[in-house]
């Protein structure tokens, strides 16, 4: 091959090996891009949840809305929760089960990626704090236990723990590939509100 079609086939090759590493860098930047738009959006659907009481969707095609601000504060944790647990829920916040939600008086339950949003979950400790806000008020919960399940032997069941919460996410944490079935669970039970009576001195 002459010496100039050489020079030209390596430079050929050298460009094409920039676009292709061009292209690879804008695709890493952009996922995280997009979640942080997303985080951004949700954060503000939620704040106009809260300021009109009617349900936002975070963007124009989004089959879900915010419902509720979970919190652990003593991990700096704070997360809006999205109604509904599907995947394409789940690919953007936790999500909180629509028939869980609906049972008088039972737990709630809120599922989130154990790599994302739930990651935070292998970190809770018996006694840690957690909080749930509505649109009108605030529940808090105590982490009372955490246990690892086997999802198709086993189900939790809301009327167990009685206005108490179970956030549940995939496990082993650092597991390589998704899916399998096992869970890790946390149950929190509900803070007693203990009301003060005013005293009066006579």
């Amino acid at each position: 091959m002459p010496r100039a079609a050489s020079r030209k086939v390596i430079r050929m090759i050298g460009a094409t090996l920039m676009v292709v590493a061009l292209v690879c860098a804008v695709k890493a930047m952009w996922l995280p891009a997009k979640a942080q738009l997303a985080q951004i959006l949700l954060d503000h659907a939620w704040a106009e949840t809260k300021r009109t009481g009617q349900s936002n969707a975070p963007w124009p095609d989004a089959d879900h809305y915010p419902i509720a601000r979970l919190a652990a504060p003593a991990l700096g944790i704070e997360h809006v929760v999205l109604l509904g647990d599907s995947g394409s829920v789940l690919a953007f916040a936790p999500g909180m089960n629509r028939e869980a939600q609906y049972q008088f008086g039972g737990a709630k339950i809120i599922s989130g990626h154990r790599d994302t949003h739930f990651s935070f979950l292998q970190h809770l400790r018996q006694g840690d704090e957690l909080t749930l806000e509505s649109v009108d008020h605030i529940e808090r919960f105590t982490v009372v236990a955490t246990k690892v399940i086997n999802a198709q032997q086993q189900e939790l069941y809301p009327a167990e723990n009685p206005e108490g919460l179970y956030l549940v996410t995939c496990y082993p944490f650092d597991a390589v590939s998704a899916g399998g079935d096992q869970r890790y669970v946390v149950r929190a039970e509900p803070v007693p509100i203990h009301s003060e009576l005013p005293v009066f001195s006579l």
